[in-house]
């Protein structure tokens, strides 16, 4: 029997969507059975993740916590957050539950680090304020002996402001900004989406380097699970 997947969302709604139909589409099925059962909690009343971090805001571990512990209680076998951000506070999910929690920053710093064999060390990283605070892909790209190459602050404020148009339903006017910020970077032999707004804006064909989508890693990361406890 395949395992129940619990989807911690609503970080934003339209991310939570895009992996879903990402992980529908890249499901092998030939038939409603052939798929997997997945439990969803889109939440986007979770306390900002930026703000917390920077210190101005609530932090969102105890609802994070709460819907983890929802999902498992609802009969979900496993985890797993279409946010980058949130994964600041997978220290108050883990404890929250008896069932596995799958890392997505860790699964995309994996897959960057098979990428980017031969093609240099340094890594664009493309997310929001928050994430870079907290360091996430800093750390776990530094562990595999990377480089994260991040925007300088002007472009940083710029990719903000096309993330929230996108939350606020604006994707193609935030395209163009997202697009030229990803070229702009320099000697870096990938680029990461790492902020789950970003796939629905960037794609691969826009960049001449290998761009690492994290909510594609996090689809493959759900599947490769299903195949392991299937």
């Amino acid at each position: 029997m395949s395992p129940v997947v619990g989807v911690i969302g609503g970080m934003g709604p339209a991310a939570t969507v895009d992996f879903l139909d990402r992980l529908v589409r890249a499901t092998p099925a030939e038939r409603d059975q052939d798929h997997l059962r997945v439990l969803v909690d889109s939440n986007p009343k979770v306390p900002n993740r930026n703000e917390a971090l920077a210190g101005t805001g609530p932090s969102p571990g105890p609802v994070l916590a709460e819907m983890a512990l929802g999902l498992e209680r609802a009969g979900a076998d496993v985890l797993v957050m279409a946010c980058n951000t949130a994964h600041a506070f997978s220290a108050d999910i883990r404890p929250a539950v008896s069932i596995p929690f799958l890392d997505m920053i860790e699964a995309t710093a994996d897959r960057l680090a098979g990428v980017m064999d031969g093609r240099g060390y340094r890594v664009g990283v493309l997310a929001v304020d928050g994430c870079l605070r907290a360091g996430l892909y800093q750390q776990a790209l530094g562990r595999r002996g990377l480089e994260a190459v991040l925007l300088d602050d002007a472009g940083q404020a710029r990719l903000m402001d096309a993330i929230y148009r996108i939350k606020a339903g604006q994707l193609e006017t935030a395209r163009p900004d997202i697009v030229a910020l990803a070229r702009g970077f320099r000697d870096v032999g990938a680029v990461v989406s790492a902020c789950t707004e970003l796939p629905m804006a960037l794609k691969r064909p826009d960049l001449d380097v290998t761009l690492v989508d994290s909510t594609d890693v996090l689809v493959d990361q759900v599947l490769a699970f299903a195949r392991s406890h299937g």
